[in-house]
């Protein structure tokens, strides 16, 4: 008989009794319809080996054995999320409220204890939470620890902010995501690394780092790290790690086209003499609309649903914001939004027949 052990992560635990849920009922239907029935013998041996194996699970990993349970698990994340911005919050004033109070030396004690112990309260929770909110909350009460750690020493000891306090912060929330399965931290990770490469680039570029987002043609290499990381690790055992990666890099590679497209003056191409700003901004306006219609077809193709979707939402939008620029002010209001629904229609339409070829051809 498979053992428990053989799933070593929740979420491949929870897919599996997902699984056989999905088997009983189809099992069932077939029965029904005549088109399937297993003896007593082998469906009574089926049915004890999935009870055994849920029952395994249920007691390593705390899953979810039913549409109730999965509810309630719903509400345990809200609650968990909610909880520790609470008590992150919580800790935040109590530093500010008391933080007069002691010396120096206190303080320095204070925070980093608060960034320690909380790290390993994190851990030990980890080792005994077998559902993982418990684990999680903490985890994001360390981060919100750390993160308060640097700043508040950086003000002790008189520190002239710096972009690189964005590393230490995006490998804490890189370690806590990986060992939690947390996507709220990765994704807080993904944000430092996005805001310190943009803001290196910036430098180098000859900008202060904090107006580093005035140029957003910075954010485009942070796009493709963010591209490129993801096959480079296994993150099948992670619950939607890659997906996330894909969103942030195709909202760093199409937000800054869609700002460029209407805002020439940000592109570092308008330093340049000889280059107008409308040619710049058409420019951009033509890269957002080939590099979104590449975004639908790769998701297509790879079977990332996450990509199709942003893709589809960026082709819309630089297609409603030509429509506004092109007939706005020139057409009578009625016809303007006529248009808007014909091209509604005929973008359901394409979608129709990809997703019939898609079908056809075997894709995912």
């Amino acid at each position: 008989m498979e053992s428990v052990m053989n799933t070593p992560l929740r979420s491949e635990a929870q897919q599996r009794a997902d699984e056989i849920a999905v088997f009983r009922k189809e099992l069932d239907r077939l029965a029904a319809e005549g088109v399937l029935s297993l003896d007593a013998a082998r469906a009574a041996a089926v049915r004890a080996h999935h009870d055994s194996l849920l029952a395994g699970f249920a007691a390593a990993y705390d899953i979810d054995r039913g549409a109730g349970a999965r509810q309630l698990s719903l509400g345990m994340r809200v609650a968990s999320f909610l909880g520790a911005l609470a008590l992150a919050a919580s800790i935040f004033f109590l530093f500010y409220q008391f933080w007069g109070h002691f010396g120096e030396a206190a303080q320095v004690a204070i925070l980093i204890g608060a960034a320690l112990g909380s790290l390993g309260l994190t851990v030990a929770i980890q080792a005994r939470d077998a559902s993982g909110y418990f684990a999680k909350l903490a985890a994001m009460v360390a981060f919100a620890c750390f993160v308060l750690n640097l700043v508040m020493l950086g003000q002790i000891f008189n520190i002239t902010p710096t972009d690189r306090a964005l590393l230490p912060w995006a490998a804490l929330a890189f370690l806590l995501a990986y060992a939690c399965d947390l996507r709220l931290l990765l994704a807080a990770g993904i944000c430092c690394v996005i805001a310190w490469v943009a803001a290196r680039v910036g430098e180098w570029g000859g900008i202060y780092w904090l107006h580093a987002g005035e140029r957003p043609e910075n954010f485009f290499p942070v796009a493709i790290l963010l591209f490129a990381f993801p096959p480079l690790v296994d993150h099948r055992r992670m619950t939607g790690f890659g997906p996330i990666y894909r969103v942030f890099g195709l909202l760093c590679l199409l937000l800054p086209m869609l700002v460029l497209g209407h805002w020439g003056w940000g592109s570092y191409l308008a330093d340049h003499e000889g280059i107008p700003t409308r040619a710049i901004e058409h420019g951009y306006e033509v890269a957002g609309f080939i590099a979104s219609a590449l975004a639908i077809w790769a998701g297509a193709r790879r079977g990332w649903p996450e990509t199709v979707n942003t893709g589809i939402t960026f082709f819309v939008i630089f297609l409603y914001t030509k429509f506004f620029d092109w007939w706005w002010a020139a057409l009578p209001k009625w016809l303007f939004f006529l248009l808007l629904a014909l091209s509604a229609i005929f973008v359901l339409l394409v979608l129709k027949r990809l997703r019939r070829a898609g079908l056809a051809g075997g894709a995912p």
